[in-house]
């Protein structure tokens, strides 16, 4: 560990930036909470990107480039300079931020260690914006104190402590975790709401954000670390538990009416220690030993179209050739079996349910809908046929296997156009669903299983499994998880679709499929 500790900070970039610091501190006379920012932009943030991420001789003189913009405005220089030296500044936090973004983009919401990371990134540039506008001296609404201090609050608050709370998450990973990982993720903005619109917001953010990091200071002391690196990594987390105590009677204060702590003392004993012990061992902690994360790549096949699908061939009659692939077919209705290998013997009526909350986004979303042919459900609850017909799409077009496009319609009007195919992992077979979109297309990767004569197709399952987009060569995960379960009643199949979006239900769809009267196969 001493030896990881020692390549983190012991290096060209890292010395640069503790003597840019020390140069500030000795140079310039001015109050020393002027200097946690200082401290965080010249030796923080470079050593915690160094531990995130391999950097490359390039990126390196990037971040030297805005570590030298930040000390040069500590010097007597004219405002014209110095705001130049923190547009310097600003667009390296904006490159730090396209690099959390560009993360997100090749995972998604699949993993909520590595999004944390991805939000502390992003974060930084908004620190960067703040403080901008202080050196600057633009007008945000607030006095120039309190811009510089939302200024340190998003470079210790939101970039240092996200990316922290994302190597503990690495390490391991309850609903515990997760809901306050939620939390801390989206604290700064709701703080900083708060502050701006109503102190009520402000005190409810800052009580939900109080217990969060409490929650996460226990979670922590149920790791198991070495013992240096467990001292290094609880000690800003103990830190936390009493520094953030003055912010929420703060918050109070402002709530009630009552000033029970005041700036002067919090930057004197919060900004002192949130600085010396919250910021240092954060970085000694995890540069004794990064986590590595568990991550992995998405390699799935991918459709290649993208819009509407201008190009098909002849009529074909089933979804899929054999369910065998994919399930034990013993275990099912012969009529299951038979709907998936010849759906095209089969009228599908359907009746959509959208839940109470998201009504409001499904009647605004259709007029989007009906211009793409996509997705286009209606907004009615009233039961429908849905009319169609299954066609096989061009290997090479589509770049997956065997694909076959299944257009629905309700009336003249396209519902879906889904191009079905499959791919294995690991011993499974995946139905793999792509439905084009405008420069990109949305895949459902489900995971089918056969229990009590019903068959369950979800991508809320193990391994591949999921919703996601593909756009460009980013395949990312979305907050979206589909369910189907399908079984037979009185001869005839009954299906029930449900979606939920971030767990939130909000998509219902009763299905009644009978056979037609006067059916043949191809």
């Amino acid at each position: 560990m001493l030896v990881n500790l020692r390549k983190a900070i012991v290096n060209p970039l890292i010395l640069f930036g503790l003597i840019l610091f020390l140069i500030c501190f000795f140079v310039r006379e001015q109050s020393g909470y002027f200097y946690y920012l200082t401290a965080a932009q010249l030796v923080f943030i470079p050593s915690i990107l160094q531990i995130i991420f391999k950097l490359r001789r390039f990126e390196e003189l990037i971040l030297a480039a805005g570590m030298a913009a930040v000390a040069i405005i500590n010097f007597n220089i004219p405002h014209s300079a110095a705001l130049i030296g923190a547009l310097i500044y600003l667009l390296v936090t904006f490159w730090v931020a396209w690099k959390g973004v560009d993360r997100f983009f090749k995972r998604g919401f699949s993993n909520t260690a590595e999004l944390m990371i991805d939000v502390g990134l992003i974060y930084l540039a908004v620190g960067g914006m703040w403080f901008f506008a202080y050196i600057g001296k633009f007008d945000t609404g607030f006095g120039e104190l309190t811009t510089w201090l939302t200024a340190i609050h998003f470079h210790y608050s939101a970039f240092m402590l996200c990316i922290s709370v994302g190597l503990i998450g690495r390490v391991r990973m309850t609903k515990l975790y997760k809901m306050s990982a939620l939390v801390i993720a989206t604290g700064p903005m709701a703080v900083a709401l708060g502050i701006t619109v109503s102190h009520t917001i402000e005190i409810i953010s800052v009580t939900l954000y109080v217990l969060a990091i409490y929650a996460l200071s226990f979670y922590a002391f149920r790791l198991k670390f070495p013992l240096a690196q467990a001292i290094s990594v609880r000690i800003p987390f103990v830190t936390l538990c009493a520094t953030i105590l003055g912010s929420f009677l703060y918050a109070y204060g402002n709530f009630s009416g009552n000033t029970v702590v005041t700036i002067p003392t919090m930057l004197s004993i919060h900004g002192f220690l949130n600085c010396l012990l919250f910021g240092s061992f954060t970085v000694i902690g995890w540069a004794m030993h990064t986590p590595a994360t568990t991550q992995k790549p998405f390699s799935f096949p991918v459709s290649h179209i993208r819009g509407k699908l201008k190009e098909s061939g002849v009529p074909h009659k089933g979804l899929i050739d054999q369910l065998e692939d994919y399930v034990k077919v013993r275990d099912l209705p012969v009529r299951i079996v038979d709907f998936y290998e010849n759906t095209e013997r089969f009228r599908l009526f359907a009746s959509v349910k959208w839940a109470a909350w998201f009504k409001p986004l499904a009647f605004i979303y259709q007029f989007i809908s009906r211009r793409m042919d996509q997705l286009n459900l209606p907004f009615s609850s009233s039961k429908m046929e849905m009319t169609g017909v299954i066609l096989l799409v061009d290997e090479q077009l589509d770049g997956r296997i065997k694909p076959r496009v299944w257009k629905r319609m309700i009336g003249a009007e396209t519902v879906f156009v889904a191009i079905y195919s499959s791919h294995q992992r690991d011993g499974r077979t995946y139905m793999n669903i792509a439905l084009p979109l405008p420069f990109s297309s949305m895949h459902g990767i489900l995971q089918l299983s056969a229990e009590n004569e019903r068959l369950h197709l979800t991508s809320n399952g193990h391994g591949d499994a999921g919703t996601y987009l593909a756009l460009g060569s980013y395949i990312f995960k979305l907050p979206l998880n589909e369910n189907f379960i399908i079984r037979e009643s009185n001869g005839n199949l009954i299906a029930t679709h449900d979606m939920t979006l971030f767990g939130l239900h909000f998509l219902h769809i009763d299905y009644d499929i009978e056979e037609k009267i006067h059916s043949s196969q191809f």
